[in-house]
């Protein structure tokens, strides 16, 4: 049986029309674009709001609303961003790959983004579903599993942490035989089975 932990890096084994995603820049600047922004500069944090579009190097991230951290230090006239919580309807767009969920948090330090609440994760043809996605943007490393965020009402408040059964779900895609192929197979024998 399976473990409920589920690597991305096995769907690279389902066939090659599964690619690895290139290493990302995370040293690369990041560029927004929001209806609303309200800094906070005595918490060192600033909140976009109103379809925020984050973009670095070669990934975008989507989300409804965007808190921004940063140390307080500044460098060439700008704020050390450190992280950024996302909230509502998030989508984190790479090449070749797409992550959903309803929170996510990008750890600008550590080079992770952790992605919580109804996530998916597609890559190629292949989509992977749980409730957490942690994505190492170094080592290009996602690993799913069932954890969930709730989103309120009767289960727990919104945020919260809820147990789910741990199980991660998902569908590979398999290669097409053409006919020739299968009709070969399919006239060959099995071991304890004779003709």
């Amino acid at each position: 049986m399976p473990s409920p932990r589920l690597l991305i890096p096995l769907l690279l084994l389902a066939g090659p029309a599964i690619a690895q995603p290139q290493r990302h820049n995370s040293q690369a600047p990041v560029d927004f674009s929001a209806a609303h922004i309200e800094l906070q500069d005595k918490a060192n944090r600033a909140i976009l709001s109103g379809g925020v579009v984050l973009k670095q190097a070669e990934m975008t991230l989507n989300a409804a609303r965007v808190t921004i951290h940063y140390s307080g230090q500044v460098l060439n006239g700008s704020p050390q961003v450190t992280q950024f919580d996302a909230a509502g309807g998030v989508t984190v767009t790479r090449p070749n790959q797409t992550g959903r969920s309803q929170y996510a948090v990008y750890d600008l330090t550590k080079h992770v983004i952790t992605m919580l609440g109804n996530v998916s994760l597609t890559q190629g043809g292949d989509t992977v579903k749980g409730g957490r996605l942690t994505l190492n943007l170094d080592t290009g490393r996602a690993v799913v599993d069932g954890s969930a965020v709730g989103g309120g009402g009767p289960s727990g408040a919104p945020g919260t942490v809820i147990q789910s059964n741990g199980r991660v779900t998902g569908r590979f895609s398999v290669p097409q035989r053409n006919n020739a192929d299968g009709a070969a197979a399919a006239g060959s024998t099995t071991p304890g089975n004779s003709q």
